[in-house]
């Protein structure tokens, strides 16, 4: 959700570290345009900008006090949200758009008014202010991956939609995700681009050249005096509409490959933003354990990871030393943890501040050394979801792009860096894995990362 605006001061930001689990008595900030994007989406979602806004007039101490303006209505919204009277907040949000609001107070009621829906599992809802919102106002489709107030959103079909409708872009739902895509996609394949436009150029200069050679083949079938030779035109024909032909095929290759690779992004960067607890009781996203530890997932009925879990329990040292962190997912334990038990944008406050994570600049990744250097003190052998949904539908969306039944018993190893490894129908065969993984001091385990 958004935090309100102070009045009476310019524009300005100022960067705030704080727990998305620990906010009972905090404001959310304001969503502005720009604010985050998928290349940044590894800052995780303890950091946020506290944003004051304003008109440039100073305000008047003549104004009545029962003056309502979309700004007033965003803020009392927001306060009722926080204080669980989501309807009345609602309510607030759909007042605010009624005001003749500026773009980033629209922006601001449409995303909380999404908050509102999701939190009353309206997901139809939801999703229909947020693609206001991404269209019109140039929110940004990585603080929809990031919010915790949308983790129940994230958990329905609708999502799912809105994900693969963002993905493609187009009028309905803007394109400045699917640009983020691309530009993560060029990064991870730098010659695409080129290679694209090698066969776009000479498929372009083999049909410019087929114009020449058709009307001289008319001539050579024809026959007479000064015809060219029929056979070396006919050659000459052939070669350039084979050029053409697979020229193209290569051109439209490419851009399947770059489709799937934006799909594995999409998924890629869900699945960095999923939650666990740590042994500690710390709650962490996935981005945050990138070089430190090498996640296992294990997902299936109950029986069959506990099992799992327990066979494990004989590799422990072994697996240690390789960075291995057991994730277990038991389908259909969709009971909520004590840490996602909430009123409004509150949390419990039980729950440990996480940590800055990959995304954000320089000064404050240094700061957070200490930081981070307590977080692998409290790694431990084993971790416990948080938002079961969400992965639950993650691991399901992994298993139909790896041709798997969904709901299958199926293991998942990431690398040091947060992407798939590899996986597997059934549970894993820990000796194997112990001899397939190097151990964390290992020069390949420092290439991984």
């Amino acid at each position: 959700m958004a935090v309100a605006t102070a009045p009476s001061l310019n524009r300005h930001f100022l960067r705030r570290i704080s727990s998305p689990f620990s906010r009972v008595k905090e404001r959310r900030p304001w969503l502005l345009p720009g604010d985050s994007n998928l290349i940044d989406s590894r800052r995780n979602r303890n950091s946020h900008l506290l944003v004051f806004a304003s008109s440039s007039s100073p305000p008047s101490s003549n104004l009545p006090t029962d003056v309502f303006t979309a700004e007033s209505c965003v803020n009392t919204g927001l306060d009722l949200f926080k204080r669980g009277r989501v309807k009345d907040a609602l309510a607030q949000f759909e007042t605010a758009l009624s005001l003749d609001p500026n773009p980033i107070e629209s922006q601001a009621a449409y995303y909380n008014k999404a908050c509102c829906h999701a939190y009353r599992g309206e997901g139809n809802k939801a999703a229909d202010c947020l693609r206001v919102a991404l269209r019109d106002y140039n929110l940004k489709f990585a603080t929809i991956l990031n919010d915790p107030d949308l983790a129940s959103f994230r958990a329905l079909p609708e999502f799912k939609e809105l994900q693969e409708e963002a993905r493609l872009g187009g009028e309905d739902i803007g394109d400045s995700f699917r640009r983020d895509l691309k530009l993560i996609s060029e990064v991870r394949a730098p010659f695409r681009g080129f290679r694209k436009f090698f066969y776009f150029a000479f498929s372009a200069a083999a049909g410019i050249s087929t114009l020449f050679t058709v009307p001289r083949l008319i001539l050579a079938v024809r026959g007479g005096d000064g015809a060219p030779d029929l056979l070396e035109t006919t050659g000459n024909a052939a070669i350039n509409i084979g050029g053409i032909v697979v020229l193209v095929a290569l051109f439209i290759w490419e851009n399947k490959k770059e489709e799937e690779q934006m799909v594995q992004i999409t998924r890629d960067e869900t699945l960095s933003r999923l939650p666990l607890r740590l042994s500690t009781n710390r709650v962490v996203e996935l981005v945050q354990l990138r070089d430190t530890v090498r996640p296992v997932i294990l997902a299936g009925k109950k029986e069959t990871v506990t099992l799992a879990m327990q066979k494990a329990d004989r590799f422990r040292t072994e697996l240690l030393r390789r960075g291995v962190l057991l994730v277990p997912v038991v389908w259909g334990e969709r009971k909520t943890p004590e840490v996602e038990k909430k009123k409004g944008f509150g949390a419990s406050s039980k729950a440990a501040t996480s940590l800055p994570s990959i995304g954000e600049d320089f000064d404050t990744r240094a700061q957070s050394v200490v930081a981070q250097s307590k977080l692998k003190s409290e790694i431990r052998f084993k971790s416990e979801i948080v938002s079961p949904g969400e992965w639950e539908r993650w691991i399901r969306d992994q298993q139909i792009a790896e041709g798997v039944v969904p709901g299958e018993d199926v293991y998942i190893i990431l690398r040091l860096d947060g992407r798939v490894r590899r996986s597997g129908k059934g549970m894993p065969d820990w000796a194997e894995i112990s001899k397939e993984l190097p151990p964390m001091d290992d020069v390949l385990s420092k290439l991984e990362r």
